[in-house]
């Protein structure tokens, strides 16, 4: 980890790690339980706790400490000032209808992808997607499509800090696997992983690209592993996914071109 700024505030980001404590696995914690996940002492998390309690952000029933609605807040200006949700919304609609199946679009945050914009299908995971939710990069289609996108360098600095554990006993999980991996999906365009993030789970991504060609997201189409072989992957999905990931970068860009 890198020295903080001169200009770091220790409270705010001690105060955040605190929100992020919670997620959907753990959304409901004792006082101890926040302690140790953020690494802070029980009397320092109690006072970022109840603070956040006055705030709004965390209810408490004494005990247990929950996260409020009101925490969405905190993205919603994010969010709401990006054009791309909007945009792709549509398209997603007409791909998931096209091909039946769940269709998603994601953005690159850190080394993780985080969920932007969904149609769900069927619920085909052992855990459920949201908008903000997050998996890491190096084990999702969408994910390696926006490492794909970045600079050779950007690329290897990533490869320098991500810890590849292997989610199943097919994720591509080393350093040279994944560094090959990236070079075919820039390649081919697009990128099918084949149950690494999940057992029987396939999914294919194609990149999203701005005005200026830069790739700025990706857009996938996830479906069970049983429904499609992988010769039926490419001839009826990956064309459709192609097709929309194309209109949604020119819509994409009549919008960022209008004064």
């Amino acid at each position: 980890m890198t020295e903080p700024t001169p200009d770091y505030v220790q409270s705010l980001a001690r105060g955040l790690a605190v929100i992020r404590a919670f997620d959907a696995e753990h959304p409901r914690q004792t006082l101890s339980e926040v302690a140790k996940v953020t690494g802070l002492t029980r009397a320092t998390a109690r006072r970022f706790l109840l603070t956040l309690v006055e705030l709004g952000y965390v209810r408490t029933d004494g005990s247990v400490f929950s996260l409020t609605p009101r925490v969405l807040d905190l993205g919603y200006s994010y969010l709401s000032s990006l054009t791309l949700p909007e945009v792709a919304g549509p398209h997603l609609e007409s791909l998931a209808k096209r091909v039946h199946e769940s269709a998603s679009v994601s953005i690159l945050d850190g080394d993780d992808v985080v969920y932007v914009a969904r149609v769900p299908v069927s619920r085909i995971m052992t855990v459920s997607i949201n908008i903000g939710t997050r998996f890491p990069a190096f084990a999702t289609s969408m994910g390696r499509v926006l490492l794909a996108g970045l600079s050779d360098e950007d690329f290897e600095k990533y490869l320098t800090r991500v810890e590849l554990v292997p989610l199943t006993g097919r994720t591509i999980a080393t350093v040279d696997g994944l560094r090959e991996e990236i070079s075919r999906v820039r390649a081919a365009g697009y990128c099918i992983v084949d149950q690494e993030l999940e057992e029987g789970l396939r999914s294919l991504a194609a990149p999203i690209r701005n005005h200026n060609g830069t790739v700025v997201a990706a857009v996938n189409v996830s479906t069970q592993a049983a429904r499609y072989t992988a010769a039926a992957v490419r001839k009826d999905l990956i064309p459709p996914l192609l097709e929309t990931a194309e209109a949604i970068h020119s819509d994409l860009g009549r919008v960022q071109s209008q004064p």
